[in-house]
C-alpha cells in the first residue's frame, strides 16, 4: 500500500514499492524514481463511469499514477487533508478530491436535490475501502463532528466532504449569507444529522444552486 504524507500542508508526498493511486488530472508536481502515468476515463470506472458522471455532471479527471519511488502532487497551492479509512466510506465533492489509494473504489452516489424549485441533483463522489486519501480545501479544513443529539447545518458552498452514518436534507429557503444581505440565487443549506464527521472550508465556491 502506498504511504502518505504531507510536506507542509499544500504538497501531498506519496511513496510507492510498486502501488499505484488514482489522482487528479494535472496534480502531479515532481517525482523520482521509476513512475508511469496513465489517464483514466470517467474518473476511473470504464465506460459506465463515464457515462453516470457524464449524466450527472460530476466531473472527475483521474490519473493512475503506478511504480517505485515519490511521487508528490498538489494543486492550486490548496490545503491538504489526509484522511484514513478502515472499511468505510467517504463523499467528497469531486474538485476535493486529490489523491487516492489505489485500492479504493471510487464512484458517484445521488445524495438529493439542490433546491426543490429547480429540481438540481447532488451527486458526490464517493471512495470506499482500506487506506487513504487527500482531500483538498481553499483555507485550512474544519472537521465538525455530528452526533444524533447535535445536527449540523452546512452552508452547501464551504462543504468538502463527509464519513460515518449520516444522513443528508437539503433545506430551501434560507443561507447564511440571507443575514448579512448578501443572498443571491435560490437560497438553501445542508442538514447532516446521525453520527460521523463533515468537513468544511473556511471559504465559499458557488454551487449549481446560485451565488450562496
Amino acid at each position: 500500500m502506498a504511504t502518505f504524507r504531507l510536506q507542509g500542508s499544500k504538497v501531498l508526498a506519496v511513496s510507492m514499492a510498486g502501488d499505484a493511486v488514482k489522482a487528479k488530472n494535472g496534480s502531479m508536481v515532481a517525482y523520482d524514481g521509476q513512475m508511469a502515468f496513465k489517464k483514466m476515463s470517467g474518473g476511473g470506472e470504464g465506460l459506465r463511469g463515464m457515462v453516470t458522471r457524464r449524466l450527472t455532471g460530476e466531473q472527475m479527471e483521474v490519473m493512475e499514477v503506478r511504480g517505485q519511488g515519490t511521487c508528490w502532487f498538489a494543486d492550486r497551492a490548496s490545503e491538504i487533508n489526509l484522511v484514513s479509512l478502515h472499511g468505510d466510506k467517504l463523499w467528497v465533492e469531486a474538485s476535493n478530491l486529490l489523491c487516492a489509494d489505489g485500492g479504493l473504489r471510487t464512484g458517484t452516489t445521488f445524495t438529493g436535490l439542490r433546491g426543490g424549485a429547480t429540481g438540481n441533483g447532488l451527486f458526490t463522489t464517493t471512495v470506499e475501502g482500506t487506506g487513504q486519501a487527500a482531500i483538498m480545501s481553499d483555507g485550512p479544513a474544519v472537521v465538525l463532528r455530528v452526533t444524533p443529539q447535535y445536527p449540523l447545518h452546512v452552508d452547501p458552498g464551504a462543504y468538502i466532504a463527509h464519513q460515518g452514518n449520516l444522513q443528508q436534507h437539503f433545506q430551501s429557503g434560507v443561507t447564511f449569507r440571507t443575514f448579512v444581505g448578501e443572498g443571491g440565487g435560490e437560497a438553501f443549506q445542508i442538514r447532516f444529522e446521525g453520527d460521523g464527521l463533515v468537513y468544511v472550508q473556511p471559504s465559499e465556491r458557488n454551487t449549481i444552486g446560485g451565488d450562496v
